[in-house]
Order: C-alpha cells, then sequence, then structure tokens
C-alpha cells in the first residue's frame, strides 16, 4: 500500500543541518530547495542551550533560511509544560546555557526550596555538586522533569556524553524516572505536526537518531528519514530500520522529487 505524498517536513537541528555551528556540508542549499519550492517544515531539536530566538540567530547567521516561528525547542516544550503543570513552583534548572529568556515567570532558585527538577543538556554546568543537590531534592519528593534524554550529542571533536547518561544513574539512585518532555517524547512530535497543521501521514521526519528521531515518529505514522551524519553510527541500524536512509539532508531535495514522480 503506497503512502500519501509528503507535504510537511519535521527537521532535527544539530547533526542535521549542523555540527556545533558548522553547517553539514549543502545542507543549507537543502532548506533554500525546500523554501524554493513551498515545502513547509518545522524544526523539531532537543536543544536546550540556546533559547528560540538565539538558535534562530544563529543558524541565520550560517545560512539557513528559517524564522523563529518555525523553531520548536525542548527547552521551550518544558517551560510551557511547567507553566501548566506546575505553576509557581520554583525550580531548580540544571542545563548548560542561558535559556533562562524561555523560563519567563518561572521562578528558578539554587536552594532546597525548589519543588521542582528540571535537567537540560549537560555540559560543564553539570558539577558534581549540582548534581548532588538534584539528587538530594529529589529524593525529598521534588518533582522530576528532563527537557530530553539524549544520551550524547556530536560536537566537532567528537561524541559528548549528554543529559541521558546522567539521568540514567539519577533514576537508579532515587528510583524514579523523569517525565520527559522533547524527543522521543509522542507528545514532543505533535507539537511539530500542530505547527503544520498536517496529518502524520502527510509528514516526514528526517533525523540524525534512530531512537530519538526516526522510530517515534514512524509510531505516531510519519516517515521516518534518517541522515548518516551527526550521531548516525552503522551500529544503529541494529535497532531498527527508517523508511528512508540518506547520507545527509544534501540529499533530501533530490529524493523529494524522485518521490513526486511516483
Amino acid at each position: 500500500m503506497s503512502r500519501p505524498p509528503i507535504k510537511g517536513l519535521l527537521i532535527d537541528v544539530d547533526g542535521v543541518l549542523h555540527i556545533d555551528g558548522q553547517p553539514i556540508p549543502g545542507a543549507v542549499r537543502a532548506l533554500a530547495a525546500l523554501r524554493a519550492r513551498g515545502i513547509p517544515f518545522v524544526l523539531l531539536t532537543n536543544t536546550t542551550i540556546r533559547t528560540r530566538r538565539q538558535l534562530g540567530h544563529l543558524l541565520r547567521e550560517l545560512g539557513f533560511p528559517v524564522a523563529d516561528d518555525e523553531i520548536v525547542t525542548a527547552g521551550a516544550a518544558t517551560a510551557t509544560y511547567l507553566r501548566k503543570h506546575y505553576p509557581d513552583e520554583p525550580c531548580f534548572l540544571l542545563v548548560e546555557g542561558d535559556v533562562r529568556e524561555e523560563f519567563a515567570g518561572i521562578p528558578l532558585v539554587e536552594d532546597d526550596s525548589a519543588t521542582v527538577v528540571v535537567f537540560g543538556g549537560a555540559g560543564p554546568a553539570y558539577t558534581y555538586d549540582r548534581l548532588n543537590q538534584a539528587f538530594r531534592l529529589l529524593l525529598r519528593g521534588a518533582h522530576f522533569v528532563a527537557m530530553h534524554r539524549n544520551l550524547v550529542w556530536e560536537r566537532r571533536d567528537g561524541l559528548a556524553l549528554d543529559a541521558g547518561a546522567f539521568l540514567l544513574g539519577l533514576e537508579a539512585a532515587v528510583g524514579r524516572s523523569p517525565h520527559v518532555v522533547g524527543k522521543p517524547s509522542p507528545d514532543f512530535f505533535r507539537a511539530g505536526l500542530a505547527r503544520l497543521g498536517l496529518p502524520p501521514e502527510q509528514v516526514a521526519m528526517i533525523g540524525d537518531s534512530l531512537n530519538a528521531d526516526v522510530l517515534p515518529a514512524q509510531a505516531l505514522g510519519m516517515t521516518g528519514i534518517l541522515v548518516r551524519t551527526g550521531r548516525f553510527r552503522p551500529q544503529d541500524l541494529e535497532r531498527g530500520q527508517p523508511d528512508v536512509s540518506l547520507a545527509s539532508i544534501a540529499d533530501l531535495p533530490g529524493w523529494l522529487e524522485t518521490v513526486g514522480k511516483h
């Protein structure tokens, strides 16, 4: 049974469009080609070290034709989740980078008054003292929230540990798991679909992670396109299969044109 034509795209950012501020070869041209053909897209990213405004500015500096309202970040989605479920509760925020702009109106504290512990992307901010403070707050019963649970992320100098690696230890230590807002949460993908205004069967998700991008999208009825850049490693394919595998996003416009002819 043939699938409906692809009318919109959800596109991961890190490892798909750029790596640590360095564009993937051909990625800028690929997004420009999508724009020229009138194919709508939303950038659906677990990025937490930048706000949507900061990320939009960076991408435009790199040459990508994107607007801030075409970006859905795990950080912004987490702030929305906190406002809805824990309004006015003090939060202990552990994240690399300054994303306080996204958390406007949410009380952020550094002491034992926190009733919510929120984990974002990992980096030097993940010191022993701060991790231990988060651990003790969770032991006291603080709500446990994670922007995402990526185990690794790709930097120019290679793979680096991300929040998920630390969350595994904390889960074992406190005996419970966090509510995850970003990918692979189905609600995060649905937020991207809502922004596109399209049903899942008419949308393709493009990402460099089988577990975080492709498989969750396929579970919701989307076409899963894996690009072999960023975090991708050949052994990833032992855990599942994408609908489409491309060398990089540079090949996406050509693939879309081929599909459109059939």
